[in-house]
């Protein structure tokens, strides 16, 4: 079986898909399909992936992403008879665009993981553009999908409100796990965020929640780390001086081993995120062995069955309320709830679990038969 894989930009190493989506593509290739993902060429891109074929920008606005060769070839590509599947990730880029064009006059299936770009959140930010851009572009190009891929029920959920009745296959990231260190005490304990210091993730609700319970916790510390997102690490920096924290450090993006020396170091993370269709950094800190507060913005209610942290209501009350609690909790119970969460992702987060669920997904696209128990037709 051959498949490509389409996503604007994989050089953002903070950014979600810039992770999944190669991995993605090699637990497929793993699984025995042949593979392609095709990107645009951007500065940073990496160039040791075999797997990779990359298209220069055309004219016309960047942040649009308009490339006629990526687009030609795709239709080459998918008319020739030669391709299965063309798999687009994410939405509103003219790479976005040209899988649901290429695959007209095609028997060549398309498969669409928005990757949480159709959360109410998420297509209020810029409402006017996007308004535009869905009904004279992406919208049909999505009516071409012959199946969607969800990361959780609450992407479903909004693909169904949306109005599209294709078949949703509901199938999480999955997650590398590094071996299980323990890391010196330094002194004080860390809470940590980590990821774009950006409106939507809800740093703001995060320092207000410190603000209430820092004065009882002394030997805690907020360690806020990630890229900023249009200036708005300034205003954080800002919001922080004016509610006079105390002990809470900001760093820049941190990625590698320096990322995981992050998570490794922290007692406990935390995501007061307002939308996520999964979170990333919720299952990387979990990998690690830290457990997590994550608000109900991303979906990640397992975090209370597994006993690997707790899932909340977002909003600065609940979040304070749950800080009262998780940073009193006694270090050795933080740890076991860690060591838990960490074997959650080895059972049910594997990426060769993952890969070969989702090659399951493709045969029954192509072959019919039975249909997969994790895909929903309703």
């Amino acid at each position: 079986m051959r498949v490509i894989h389409v996503v604007p930009d994989i050089n953002k190493e903070a950014a979600g898909p810039s992770y999944s989506v190669p991995k993605l593509c090699e637990s497929l290739i793993c699984a025995g399909l042949d593979v392609q993902l095709t990107v645009l060429d951007n500065s940073g891109t990496p160039s040791h992936l075999p797997y990779l074929k990359t298209f220069p920008l055309g004219f016309g606005p960047r942040r649009l992403g308009f490339s006629p060769k990526m687009r030609r070839w795709l239709i080459q590509e998918a008319r020739s008879g030669e391709v299965d599947i063309i798999h687009n990730h994410s939405l509103w880029m003219m790479p976005n665009v040209y899988p649901g064009n290429a695959v007209r006059d095609s028997r060549c299936c398309l498969v669409v993981s928005p990757r949480g770009t159709l959360s109410m959140r998420a297509l209020g930010i810029n409402a006017l553009q996007k308004k535009i851009f869905w009904h004279v572009l992406q919208a049909p190009a999505l009516r071409a999908a012959a199946c969607f891929h969800a990361t959780a029920e609450s992407e479903y959920e909004d693909i169904r409100r949306l109005g599209f009745r294709q078949p949703v296959c509901i199938l999480p990231n999955g997650i590398d796990v590094p071996p299980l260190e323990e890391t010196p005490n330094s002194g004080c304990r860390q809470l940590l965020f980590l990821g774009r210091v950006h409106p939507i993730k809800g740093i703001d609700v995060l320092l207000r929640a410190w603000q209430a319970v820092e004065d009882r916790f002394l030997d805690w510390e907020l360690h806020i780390a990630g890229p900023d997102n249009g200036g708005y690490l300034a205003e954080m920096q800002a919001l922080a001086a004016k509610l006079r924290l105390e002990r809470v450090v900001f760093h820049g993006p941190l990625f590698g081993e320096e990322k995981l020396r992050a998570y490794r170091a922290a007692s406990l993370f935390v995501l007061p995120t307002h939308s996520e269709n999964f979170g990333m950094t919720v299952a990387e800190a979990l990998a690690a062995g830290t457990p997590a507060i994550v608000t109900k913005g991303a979906p990640w209610e397992g975090l209370d069955k597994q006993g690997a942290g707790w899932w909340i209501d977002i909003g600065v009350d609940s979040l304070s309320v749950c800080l009262e609690q998780a940073l009193a909790t006694p270090p050795a119970h933080l740890a076991e709830m860690g060591r838990a969460g960490r074997e959650w992702m080895l059972r049910d987060y594997s990426w060769e679990r993952i890969g070969a669920q989702l090659s399951v997904v493709y045969r029954w696209l192509l072959e019919g038969g039975e249909t997969p128990p994790w895909v929903r037709l309703d």
